[in-house]
């Protein structure tokens, strides 16, 4: 694939400021990207924007086809007609400023979503309503059972929570016929619930539009959207549902393995993720048509893709289901370069970022590049005091050491502190390496304190991402703002506060445009 040099910016929406509750895809969406432009920034990577389930993680949501209603503007609706503009007043206990209390939010704006539907089902004009149906030929082939899957998930989780049993996973609760999406079951689901659903397609039609227009203005600005997907989905999610063949199940629909990693330096138990794993053999006989359809998508939503957990593809770690712990695992083999062959043949050379970091094998290496992906590198991985000593600044994340163009630089990514906070939390023999690299002289503790307290050093990491040699540097809007660990997006194995947080809406600042902008001139990033 034929990159050219780039630089952006990572910021999901939902960290938007400016809007009641949570980001949306409204006016400050529109102004970041032209906040984006006067910063000579061409790129701006966002997180997986499916409908999140419990934990808030846009990495395990209800679709991977669909659209997180949440980030669905209010106002824009008025403004087309689509909604009442009384309806859309939040009560007190949602606010413009602070982070994301997504319960709060959720028992807010989903019933505020759903009377739009019905208002725009009712009032919308006949080139609106035709405008819809059209988005509903258009996505057939995931928007009819996606619907359905909400439409029971609703039911039967609120018959769940008056009966209270031990799960209220549709694989495990629901009736057999509906739980194995048996399609006369199904149909007759549609016929009695018909209005439910249709308010459901019409909230994403609603999310459609609005994602297009902004994708539209991001383009017409000369931006980049790098989208992102998990290589695995959620147990609880019509993707599994309704493709159960293609997943490792019982007949019943319960997963017989599950992902996750093995026990390493970092973990005794490993990782236990509990994603349903793919039926890969099941998947090649189909010519892995899912696969293309997802990615297919995501084209629809952005211009490139990162993929998280690359490595998967030439090989999995499997655990059988019911283990407590990801020990008892074993490595098996992914479909390799096969997959990616046929995604080529049916949708082309693919912009693919592979999200390679971790342990990664020559395997996976041999794949990565016989794809043509560039991997990832981050600076804050870079920096190992006892690697130092051993081997000298010779890691293959600092960025002297790269032997090719084809990698995206970061400073960070969202499940790491934000730059800000991992440096001041650095122990003193760790600032001092980090400080010697970049300010390219030695430093005392003290010294390199105080660059930290300045910001200085944070601002001269993310220079030297700029001045390195990957063909894109991205960088978080945290590490741009010097926000502190009060701004980490994600402590991965934990819930409750992830995915929170957002910006001020005086953080658009014309300085930091300037400075970016005067980074990306001086290091070939704007061409």
């Amino acid at each position: 694939m034929n990159f050219k040099r780039r630089s952006g910016v990572l910021l999901h929406p939902t960290s938007l400021p400016g809007t009641y509750g949570i980001g949306t895809l409204g006016k400050s969406a529109f102004a970041f990207i032209d906040w984006l432009k006067s910063a000579g920034q061409t790129l701006w990577q966002i997180l997986p924007l499916g409908p999140t389930g419990y934990g808030d993680s846009p990495y395990a949501s209800f679709s991977t086809f669909a659209g997180n209603p949440l980030l669905i503007d209010l106002d824009l609706l008025c403004e087309k007609g689509w909604c009442d503009k009384k309806s859309i007043i939040p009560p007190d206990y949602i606010k413009k400023e602070g982070n994301v209390d997504f319960g709060a939010v959720v028992w807010w704006k989903i019933p505020v979503l759903k009377n739009a539907a019905l208002f725009f089902l009712k009032n919308a004009a006949k080139e609106d309503i035709a405008l819809y149906k059209s988005f509903c030929n258009e996505k057939k082939n995931w928007l009819d059972l996606f619907a359905t899957f909400m439409s029971l998930k609703a039911y039967y989780d609120a018959k769940a929570e008056e009966e209270k049993p031990a799960s209220s996973l549709w694989n495990v609760y629901w009736p057999k016929e509906l739980a194995r999406c048996e399609k006369d079951a199904v149909k007759n689901w549609q016929k009695e619930h018909f209005e439910e659903i249709e308010v459901l397609k019409v909230i994403q039609f609603f999310f459609d539009v609005q994602w297009q227009a902004l994708k539209k203005k991001a383009n017409d600005s000369g931006i980049l959207l790098i989208g992102d997907i998990p290589i695995f989905v959620a147990p609880d999610s019509a993707d599994v549902w309704s493709n159960q063949s293609l997943f490792q199940l019982d007949e019943d629909g319960r997963l017989s393995a599950v992902a996750g990693v093995p026990p390493d330096y970092f973990s005794a138990d490993g990782q236990l993720w509990g994603n349903p794993l793919y039926d890969w053999d099941a998947m090649k006989k189909d010519r892995y048509s899912w696969w293309v359809n997802r990615i297919r998508r995501v084209f629809e939503l952005t211009d490139l893709l990162r993929i998280d957990h690359f490595r998967g593809f030439e090989a999995y770690w499997a655990v059988p289901a019911g283990e407590k712990t990801a020990i008892n695992g074993s490595w098996k083999k992914g479909p390799g370069l096969d997959l990616f062959n046929t995604i080529k043949k049916k949708l082309g050379d693919i912009p693919v970022i592979a999200e390679d970091l971790g342990v990664i094998t020559d395997e996976v290496r041999e794949l990565r590049d016989s794809c043509g992906f560039p991997g990832m590198k981050v600076l804050q991985f870079a920096f190992s005091t006892q690697e130092a000593k051993e081997n000298g600044m010779t890691n293959c994340f600092l960025p002297h050491t790269f032997t090719s163009q084809n990698c995206v630089m970061y400073t960070g990514t969202h499940d790491n502190d934000t730059l800000q906070g991992w440096l001041e939390n650095l122990n003193e023999e760790q600032l001092c390496l980090v400080a010697g690299y970049i300010e390219g002289k030695n430093l005392t503790a003290e010294k390199a304190k105080s660059l930290v307290k300045s910001g200085s050093l944070r601002k001269d990491m993310i220079k030297a991402a700029f001045a390195s040699t990957a063909v894109y540097t991205v960088i978080p809007m945290q590490d741009i703002l010097g926000t502190g660990n009060e701004g980490r997006m994600n402590m991965p194995s934990t819930t409750g506060a992830n995915w929170t947080w957002r910006m001020d809406k005086s953080a658009f600042k014309k300085s930091e445009a300037e400075n970016l902008a005067f980074l990306s001139k001086m290091y070939g990033r704007n061409l």
